[in-house]
């Protein structure tokens, strides 16, 4: 366990007093051994979020309740967390069973963000909410500077729908186009429509929530560059 908990020292700045904890942080349930990381997982799942959270709280004091959600979501997310595990490379130090070994389970995002939230709450229960949180700050140091204005985190009907009701102008329709492609794979194009201005724009996507989406954003970069 050595080498593991000397990379993992290097990367997190933590060392493991008890380096059971970390050894049990980093086995995946397909290792066949009931001292595996899903409890440890579960405990820094909800200290990342209290960490994030009381972060952003301090540092993004002029956006609201709304917005700290959003931003903290950002930061939280599994694919965020595969990220900086890979970075880590986490997957390295990894215990997996023979299966998850053979299929690339040390570079499945789900199991580098699982073992990462592990960690967490292995640090914690081994030195306290402090180390912890000096963990979190140094792991995520980079992306909480690059966070952008929260309102670019809406998704693109909510951003227009508060570009229009903004201005007292009506809201959107969203009308179906068009549904392509087999039951179990279909296409879906949708036309977003604005009274006034007077604009529309069509788009496209696996679902029709997705092609709502699409249109709209393509709705909101017209209206973003004054072209009406």
């Amino acid at each position: 366990m050595t080498s593991a908990a000397d990379q993992v020292a290097a990367v997190t700045g933590y060392r493991f007093r008890d380096e059971s904890l970390l050894a049990q942080a980093l086995t995946h349930r397909s290792a066949n051994t009931r001292r595996h990381n899903e409890r440890l997982e579960f405990l820094g799942d909800a200290l990342l979020g209290f960490l994030i959270a009381d972060r952003l709280y301090h540092v993004r004091s002029d956006d609201d309740e709304g917005d700290l959600s959003r931003l903290r979501a950002s930061l939280v997310r599994g694919i965020t967390l595969a990220e900086i595990a890979a970075d880590l490379e986490l997957g390295r130090c990894l215990t997996l069973g023979s299966g998850e070994l053979r299929s690339g389970g040390h570079r499945r995002r789900s199991i580098l963000a699982d073992a990462l939230e592990a960690i967490l709450g292995a640090i914690y229960l081994d030195g306290g909410l402090e180390p912890a949180r000096a963990v979190v700050e140094r792991l995520f140091a980079g992306r909480m500077d690059a966070l952008p204005d929260a309102a670019h985190l809406k998704d693109p009907k909510t951003r227009l729908q508060e570009w229009l009701q903004a201005r007292g102008l009506a809201l959107p329709r969203y009308e179906l186009v068009d549904i392509t492609g087999e039951e179990h794979a279909q296409h879906f194009t949708v036309r977003c429509r604005l009274e006034q201005p007077s604009l529309s724009a069509t788009g496209e996507g696996s679902g029709r929530r997705h092609a709502e989406q699409s249109a709209a954003l393509a709705v909101l970069e017209t209206l973003e560059r004054g072209e009406p």
